[in-house]
C-alpha cells in the first residue's frame, strides 16, 4: 500500500496518531455496505454511498491524537482507528465511533503491502 512501506503492525492494533495521515491516505477504502471513501493529504474526504451518492467532508487528527471527520453543515465525529491485518498484509482500517460505538470496516481497494516488510 502506498505510504505504508515499513509500517509493522498487527491486526486490531490502534493506529498511532503519527501514522493516521499515512493510514487514511494510503488508498481508497471499500466498506462492507459497498460505500467507498477516499482521503486526501490536504484534509478533504469524499464518501460515495453504494447507490453512487457522493458526500464531501473533511478529516483531521484532533489535539488528543484521534481521527475525526466533519461533514457539513454540522456533523462531526471522532473514531478509534485500528489496523485490519490478514496474514502479513495491511488490508484496511476499522473505524469505531467514540460517541456511539458504531464500527465501520474499510478495506483498501488496491492490494496492501506486507505488514512485516
Amino acid at each position: 500500500m502506498q505510504g505504508l512501506e515499513g509500517v509493522e503492525v498487527v491486526d486490531g492494533e490502534p493506529v498511532a496518531a503519527t501514522l493516521i495521515p499515512q493510514a487514511v491516505t494510503a488508498g481508497e477504502l471499500l466498506f462492507d455496505d459497498g460505500a467507498t471513501q477516499k482521503f486526501e493529504v490536504g484534509g478533504e474526504t469524499s464518501y460515495v454511498e453504494a447507490d453512487g451518492r457522493p458526500t464531501e467532508g473533511e478529516w483531521y487528527v484532533d489535539e488528543d491524537g484521534r481521527f475525526c471527520s466533519f461533514w457539513p453543515p454540522s456533523y462531526r465525529a471522532c473514531y478509534d482507528l485500528r489496523w485490519i491485518v490478514e496474514g502479513d498484509e495491511i488490508v484496511g482500517l476499522s473505524f469505531t465511533e467514540l460517541s456511539g460505538g458504531t464500527r465501520f470496516d474499510g478495506r483498501y481497494k488496491t492490494p496492501a503491502h506486507r505488514a512485516g516488510s
